[in-house]
């Protein structure tokens, strides 16, 4: 069955400590139901995050979800922007990370994909997908479609930090993602807010990661509903919201 109109709006942090995810949950969890966590190695992008800015910070990945204050209601999406996206995403999925999103340009070979992919789920990840970069091919996901719960395409032309501009030729993409697997979840990250999200749902993405539109509003939760509202507003045929 195909899925239905009904857009996800998922804020996301890049975190520099645990204790910037530990402090920024509870909040984020009085509006929305997922944490997307933007993962850095400095390698694979030259952006770096918790938890490779510190050698003593990878300790801490075994006891993020002990900690007091993360929610249980709140999911967390671990988006791998790593050179060696096998070892830390089974890492991460250990640690309670729901769902895992690897870089499949990070990956050797079609084999490594495989692997990663089956090693992240049997870890514990609920949830497995792939993310490409702007200039990836979308075609380089076919193969591994059918092993992948989301497939999250970037719409900013440098990844790894947040406030980029977006890029419009996203959307072409996504229609044509949505076209060739209309059963997969797409999902869009990066420049994503009330005024590029009503797009992104008609082009066909039904999952939307936002960052700096809400990490720089002052009332985050009241932002988070208008950029779901306009999301919304792409359920709505043309045609029929000219008529209303």
């Amino acid at each position: 069955m195909k899925y239905l109109c009904d857009p996800e709006i998922i804020p996301t942090i890049v975190p520099h400590d645990l204790a910037q995810i530990l402090a920024s949950a509870p909040k984020i969890a009085d509006y929305s139901t997922w944490l997307h966590v933007d993962i850095d190695d400095g390698k694979f992008e030259t952006a770096l995050t918790w938890p490779f800015n510190e050698v003593s910070q990878m300790h801490e990945l075994d006891t993020i979800r002990t900690q007091n204050t993360m929610p249980e209601t709140l999911s967390l999406e671990a988006h791998l922007m790593v050179s060696d996206p096998y070892a830390i995403g089974e890492r991460f999925a250990r640690a309670g990370f729901n769902r895992i999103i690897a870089h499949i340009e990070a990956f050797s070979s079609p084999e490594a994909v495989h692997a990663a992919l089956a090693a992240f789920r049997v870890a514990g990840a609920r949830e497995v997908g792939l993310a490409l970069k702007i200039e990836t091919p979308i075609s380089s996901v076919d193969e591994f479609a059918g092993e992948c719960d989301v497939i999250q395409l970037m719409s900013i032309a440098v990844i790894g930090s947040q406030g980029q501009a977006f890029e419009d030729r996203v959307l072409a993409r996504v229609e044509e993602l949505h076209a060739n697997h209309p059963d997969m979840m797409v999902a869009v990250d990066g420049g994503v807010s009330e005024a590029t999200v009503e797009e992104l749902v008609r082009a066909g993405s039904n999952r939307l990661v936002v960052g700096h539109a809400l990490s720089q509003s002052a009332k985050p939760e009241i932002t988070y509903a208008k950029i779901l509202e306009r999301a919304m507003r792409g359920c709505v045929p043309v045609s029929a919201e000219s008529a209303i």
